[in-house]
């Protein structure tokens, strides 16, 4: 194990960092905009949308991301429709993460009681109100936990950017791999670079875990 070999690849690693994180949080950015929208589709049942919400779950649930991005990025030229490599990666992320977010988000809203609901709008309480105050709050507060486990298996899916050449942490890592053979450095600081990324994620989960629990909330 060559230290300083690994001290001059610590810029190279830096810079896909940031890539990294700017594409991943983006991407899953989008995929809690995407999973709600849905979530509340299919909780309210709204015809024609829920089944087409329900057919987007399963297909992209059960498709690798590696294959959506290739679909993406070179499929899509093929309609005449060219994004960018980043795009292409954030736009993956979103349809995958939207798809695990939804299901996340649905069985946090259907822990709400009736009753509740009812209440609130006994009181005078408007629908979107009731939806805002009442059922919002409790409905994320139970999905804590699998939120933050989406949010993990996001960030490690993006280690598959590199497929479509972006210069993300695992592309750095193949790439001098390639290059000057120093397999042992490059894979110390990939490992080193995700837990960068993903511990904080980690314990941020743990602590609104406790915090939720402690508020009484999903009891």
């Amino acid at each position: 194990m060559n230290l300083e070999v690994m001290g001059d690849y610590l810029p190279l690693f830096e810079k896909a960092l940031w890539l990294t994180l700017w594409i991943g949080w983006l991407g899953i950015l989008l995929s809690f905009l995407i999973g709600f929208v849905t979530a509340l589709v299919r909780h309210y049942r709204i015809p024609v949308l829920r089944q087409l919400a329900g057919a987007y779950i399963e297909l992209f649930r059960n498709t690798p991301l590696l294959v959506q991005l290739f679909f993406l990025y070179f499929g899509l030229p093929k309609l005449g429709i060219q994004i960018s490599a980043e795009l292409c990666g954030i736009l993956g992320l979103g349809l995958l993460g939207g798809a695990y977010m939804a299901e996340t988000f649905r069985s946090g809203l259907e822990t709400v009681e009736k009753t509740q609901i009812e209440s609130a709008l006994s009181l005078g309480m408007t629908r979107w109100q009731t939806l805002r105050l009442v059922v919002l709050p409790q409905a994320v507060s139970v999905s804590v936990p699998g939120i933050t486990a989406n949010v993990v298996f996001l960030l490690k899916e993006t280690s598959v950017f590199s497929a479509i050449s972006l210069m993300d942490l695992m592309f750095t890592a193949k790439d001098l791999i390639g290059l000057y053979y120093k397999t042992e450095e490059c894979l110390l600081l990939l490992v080193i670079f995700y837990l960068i990324i993903l511990l904080p994620v980690s314990f941020l989960g743990k602590y609104l875990e406790r915090r939720v629990r402690r508020a009484g909330f999903g009891d």
